[in-house]
């Protein structure tokens, strides 16, 4: 019933709202990526705008979206259609669940083949001297120290890291609470030079501020008293990594990368790291066992009979 009433006028905003409100409602979806999936699909309707192609989401064909990513592949590398390619998907078949459409425009439209890219790591050493870079002098260097450690001994993606609050930390057990991608919570074992860190900056310079009402249970606090930035926790660690004269280009999530590396060079159950990384699948985690082929050789060179 639905299908035939909205055949003829269903339009590409209240098409994309109402996928908007599917994925934060019913799958649980991160407001980023919400935004990221939207993108995508904002693409395709200002292709069509462009172009002046007046079709419905219900009515789009094959050949028209396969015209777009035809254009698309000109403009963005592999990773990118790719990526672009999975997201369209994922609408179309949400207007399939809906009852709006019978079919997906991009069945049988492959994605590029982008290969496996492999994360950025620092090393133990690198980490160190970022973090030794830290001026505690000023009002906010116990913050960064703690934060950076944290962002490192628990492996926490930056969004995780802006949003822990006072009431997420049980040091007496040795864990935190972290909310996750899709709001799934996890418990994530914390170091104790960590937690002594996290309590110089909540017990010797956070109690003096002044933190506004709703961010009152937020952990790290920026100077107006609210939460902090990604862009913040971003330039943060560049500054950081320039003064302290590594090169690489890296990012917060740079510090989750190098946190399973080092684990896993180190004999951890990759298992135990899934469950800290808090990934849904196995297979996300296994990237790790590609990263350092230097180590593994090493490993097998000192420990199998054979060599």
């Amino acid at each position: 019933m639905r299908y035939f009433r909205y055949f003829y006028t269903m339009k590409w905003e209240q098409a994309l709202k109402d996928y908007q409100n599917y994925l934060r409602i019913e799958r649980g979806l991160s407001e980023n990526t919400v935004v990221n999936y939207s993108f995508d699909i904002q693409k395709l309707i200002n292709w069509l705008d462009t172009n002046q192609i007046q079709v419905s989401p219900i009515k789009i064909d094959e050949n028209q979206v396969q015209e777009f990513i035809y254009q698309l592949a000109k403009k963005v590398n592999p990773r990118s259609q790719s990526r672009m390619i999975s997201g369209l998907k994922g609408f179309f078949n949400y207007l399939i669940f809906e009852d709006y459409r019978k079919t997906n425009p991009l069945e049988l439209i492959e994605s590029p083949k982008t290969g496996r890219k492999l994360p950025d790591t620092l090393s133990q050493l690198e980490i160190d001297v970022i973090i030794k870079t830290i001026d505690l002098s000023s009002t906010q260097g116990e913050r960064n120290r703690a934060m950076l450690e944290t962002l490192y001994s628990c492996g926490l993606r930056v969004s995780e890291l802006i949003n822990l609050k006072i009431s997420d930390l049980f040091f007496d057990e040795g864990f935190i609470q972290v909310i996750g991608k899709g709001n799934k919570q996890r418990f994530v074992p914390i170091a104790n030079v960590t937690m002594k860190y996290i309590n110089i900056y909540k017990n010797e310079i956070r109690i003096h501020e002044n933190p506004v009402k709703e961010h009152q249970d937020v952990l790290f606090l920026n100077r107006r008293g609210k939460k902090l930035s990604r862009a913040m926790i971003f330039t943060l660690i560049k500054q950081l990594a320039d003064k302290a004269g590594v090169r690489k280009t890296i990012s917060p999530h740079t510090f989750r990368h190098s946190f399973a590396t080092h684990l896993l060079e180190n004999g951890a159950d990759l298992r135990a790291i899934q469950q800290m990384l808090g990934h849904e699948s196995i297979t996300t985690t296994e990237i790790y066992m590609h990263v350092n082929r230097k180590h593994l050789s090493e490993v097998l060179m000192k420990y199998h009979p054979r060599s």
